[in-house]
């Protein structure tokens, strides 16, 4: 990134991002959703290939961070992963149902006890909150936050450590404090909470022009191949 600085993106151009992505970039939801869930699978098949271990637990949130997630473990059941699906807050939206209804025929193992699954599971996607999250979590979810924080169970956050905060990172005390996953794949640009995290960092979102990218003053990653994700440092340079 520019003269070797990080850039970043606030909670507001996150979301005024995704709205210009819809309106002038003609995506539709549906379409980004399948591709940041795409690049989750490729994080998760990266950092932790099958011969790791088959059995991923996706926790999932009620909105589009979870949706995500819905999409990601979709692909792990495609590629020979045994997702189990963690979803206690199910969204009427047609989107998710379809979403949720293409991993039942799959065959994928929906859970209402996450202590348990986490017992059995050898890597854990956090797909509970993304970056429009503030204020206080709510039930379930403070529990299913400090099993994550002090599992052993490697742990991939999509777009952001759930309960950290967009600006400021983990909260000062209370549930995720403690909460500092393994891996976090950023989904179109690194958002400001990234100077707190210390594990492995991705980017992904290969699907951005170069005018919006310009507009919003951040560099599109040198995305190789066929991949969807590049490991960046913390400083958000390509590694």
């Amino acid at each position: 990134m520019g003269a070797g600085a990080e850039v970043t993106l606030g909670a507001k151009a996150a979301a005024a991002l995704d709205r210009e992505l819809m309106s002038t970039g003609a995506f539709s939801i549906d379409q980004l959703m399948e591709l940041a869930g795409l690049s989750v699978s490729q994080v998760v098949y990266r950092v932790h290939p099958l011969n790791k271990g088959r059995r991923v637990l996706v926790a999932v949130g009620p909105g589009n961070n979870g949706g995500d997630g819905l999409v990601a473990a979709r692909h792990l059941r495609h590629y020979g992963y045994q997702p189990t699906i963690y979803y206690p807050k199910r969204s009427k939206n047609e989107l998710y149902q379809r979403l949720a209804k293409q991993l039942e025929d799959l065959d994928v193992l929906f859970v209402d006890d996450f202590p348990k699954a986490l017992s059995s599971a050898d890597h854990v996607v956090d797909a509970i909150f993304g970056f429009s999250f503030s204020g206080e979590v709510r039930e379930p979810f403070p529990a299913v936050i400090n099993a994550m924080a002090e599992t052993q169970v490697p742990v991939t956050s999509v777009d952001a450590p759930s309960s950290w905060d967009i600006e400021e990172g983990p909260p000062k005390s209370g549930v995720g404090s403690n909460f500092h996953p393994n891996f976090l794949i950023s989904l179109t640009a690194p958002k400001p909470l990234v100077k707190h995290f210390k594990g492995r960092h991705f980017i992904g979102g290969r699907f951005v022009t170069p005018a919006i990218a310009a507009k919003y003053d951040f560099d599109v990653p040198e995305y190789e191949g066929l991949d969807q994700v590049v490991e960046v440092e913390p400083r958000g340079q390509k590694l």
